[in-house]
């Protein structure tokens, strides 16, 4: 991967939508080129999918919230496998630091997050969690 990778994929990162012609002439690059760089950066799983991203206010899922989580090392995985399960679970990250883990969670209401987050306190292998609910968004790329 090149700087012109790098700036391909800065592009993307601002606006996926944005015209291999408009990305072109943003890189000094044929449309041509462009289209070849994206399709090898997919093979490579550089790119790995486009998605969509909700506006304000989001249709669905109206309240998050980030949870922290303190984990079992042995049961790690089986913590992971079920959150996976979880539609609410949008993110999971492992981390350092006092906790082991942080998910981004979302839900239709308070009540519905709240079960949500009680269910998550439940799975074994999750000693402790810590939430914050999400008020605001300032910045999403």
């Amino acid at each position: 991967m090149d700087d012109i990778d790098r700036q391909l994929l800065d592009l993307l990162a601002m606006n996926a939508r944005t015209s291999t012609a408009a990305l072109g002439r943003a890189l000094g690059l044929s449309r041509s080129t462009v289209q070849d760089r994206i399709a090898r950066l997919e093979r490579q799983g550089v790119i790995a999918g486009y998605t969509l991203r909700y506006g304000t206010p989001a249709p669905r899922r109206t309240v998050s919230a980030l949870v922290m989580l303190s984990v079992n090392a042995k049961l790690a995985d089986r913590v992971v496998h079920t959150l996976r399960k979880m539609p609410e679970v949008t993110r999971l990250h492992t981390i350092s630091g006092i906790y082991d883990m942080c998910a981004t969670v979302s839900a239709d209401s308070h009540d519905a997050l709240d079960a949500v987050l009680d269910g998550i306190g439940r799975i074994a292998g999750v000693e402790k969690t810590m939430s914050s609910i999400i008020l605001s968004t300032k910045l999403e790329r």
